[in-house]
């Protein structure tokens, strides 16, 4: 049986998100005393009892909607046709509004399931402020505080009626690779993200800062599980004011840390700026395969697009393993060629080396070019393992590991580089030295060996009472 659809919709800061967190038992969605914080369609997984279901998060619909406050309206409204059940959420401290009417309006038209979930009955006589909603002619209702976790197990109960519970083993698991977009705020990386997934699924809008929340979306492509993750722009930190937008790149900066493959936005029109370059930094830091889209590529003169990719060759030189390509994700020129390079990161930075292989391909190496000597003693490198994917980490052991310079170290990886036909993501090295077998041993003498010793400590004493014969000759 296929996990049921369950949309939460209702005015702008009556909850909608919090109790988001609560049913799929995580902080994905963001929380805080300011309405329309939501913008977007969110998804998450969430379970009761062996039953599992799909809950989409969307923003608040107060009727009034003008802008950017439309299209939010807009993608819920798209919620609630792709949901099999509504859980229609109003605020039992403010009452029944007008807003409230209009969105039950909307649900009775679409003929929907709907559970009217009365939120915010904490410090108040639930049946009381219920008693104001019956109004709006839905059976089915059920009392919640969702901020003090009260009446989910209720609420689930209620959602649930008819669904079989699936046994975990058996549950359907295909993340697919999970692709990242990232980059500063208006260069397009949401157009990005509709044209990826050929529909409208996040908001485009002309403001700098539209997108608040990391956006997970689960799609297929050519019988291909994905999963595309719409990050919020990320500014200059001295340009950063709201809270919301610090948590906002808070959840943009995880949302690097869940990816397998990082695609960095860039605009052409303003070329690399160092934002850019700070963002690049961390992809690399957190170890992650990672592609450049250089995006709004169309209408640049042949003389700025050279301009723009040497710039490019020399800002990015200590990054040559990523590809990057020249877009347009308004008109979707070149966008169809990002996925070929995303499989090949994703399989490049997953890919699993036998152990034979690596120790093969460092003798191979050493022999090419040997490590150098330090303190008259040569380095000695024996025998490299795999010690983790994504990225993929070659675990080195010999001695003296801990002296080898940072140039042989970048041989190595260039070697293995090459070799292996890694593409798109960094290779990390771990060096390990073998300890002394007979560090804090003590040697223990037999009797024969304890006499020798004697007698040569004997010699040694008499060689240095002599008298320097040499040093006593006249010239």
């Amino acid at each position: 049986m296929s996990k049921p659809v369950i949309a939460l919709v209702g005015r702008p800061n009556v909850g909608k998100s919090t109790l988001f967190n609560r049913l799929t038992r995580t902080r994905d969605a963001l929380v805080a005393d300011l309405s329309g914080l939501t913008r977007d369609r969110k998804y998450g997984e969430g379970e009761h009892e062996g039953r599992h279901y799909i809950l989409v998060d969307t923003g608040g619909i107060s009727g009034l909607e003008a802008g950017i406050d439309a299209q939010m309206a807009q993608q819920a409204y798209t919620a609630m046709k792709e949901a099999s059940i509504v859980l229609f959420v109003v605020d039992a401290q403010d009452g029944l509004t007008p807003a409230d009417e209009h969105i039950a309006k909307e649900l009775r038209i679409r003929d929907k399931t709907v559970i009217l979930v009365v939120n915010k009955v904490d410090g108040r006589e639930p049946d009381g402020a219920t008693a104001e909603f019956y109004k709006l002619g839905f059976s089915r209702i059920v009392q919640t505080a969702a901020s003090q976790n009260r009446g989910m197990r209720s609420l689930m109960e209620e959602a649930l009626i008819g669904v079989e519970a699936v046994d975990p083993e058996r549950a359907e698991d295909q993340p697919g690779i999970r692709i990242g977009i990232i980059g500063r705020p208006n260069v397009g990386k949401s157009t990005l993200v509709n044209r990826m997934l050929g529909e409208e699924r996040v908001i485009v809008y002309d403001q700098p800062g539209t997108t608040r929340d990391s956006i997970y979306i689960p799609y297929e492509r050519h019988g291909k599980p994905y999963t595309i993750i719409d990050t919020a722009g990320v500014r200059r930190r001295k340009n950063i004011d709201e809270s919301v937008e610090k948590f906002s790149i808070v959840k943009t900066l995880q949302a690097v840390k869940d990816a397998h493959v990082i695609v960095l936005v860039v605009d052409a029109q303003e070329g690399l700026v160092d934002q850019d370059l700070h963002l690049l930094g961390f992809a690399m830091d957190a170890g992650r395969a990672i592609v450049i889209a250089v995006n709004k590529w169309d209408g640049l003169s042949q003389e700025k697009k050279e301009s723009i990719r040497s710039a490019l060759d020399r800002r990015l030189d200590f990054i040559t393993y990523a590809k990057s390509h020249f877009i347009s994700a308004l008109h979707g020129t070149g966008v169809g060629e990002l996925y070929p390079t995303i499989e090949r990161c994703y399989k490049s930075a997953m890919v699993k080396w036998p152990t034979p292989m690596l120790t093969k391909l460092l003798e191979d190496a050493v022999l090419s070019h040997a490590p150098p000597m330090v303190s008259g003693r040569r380095i000695k490198l024996r025998y490299a393992h795999q010690g983790g994917s994504n990225p993929p980490v070659v675990v080195v052991h010999g001695n003296q590991t801990d002296s080898l310079p940072k140039s042989y170290r970048r041989y190595l990886e260039n070697t293995f580089r090459t070799v292996l036909k890694v593409e798109g993501t960094p290779i990390r090295f771990e060096f390990k030295s073998g300890e002394n077998p007979f560090a804090g041993r003590a040697n223990n003498l037999n009797i024969k060996q304890q006499q020798k010793k004697k007698r040569l400590m004997k010699h040694v004493k008499s060689l240095n009472k002599k008298p320097n014969r040499r040093s006593n000759r006249i010239f």
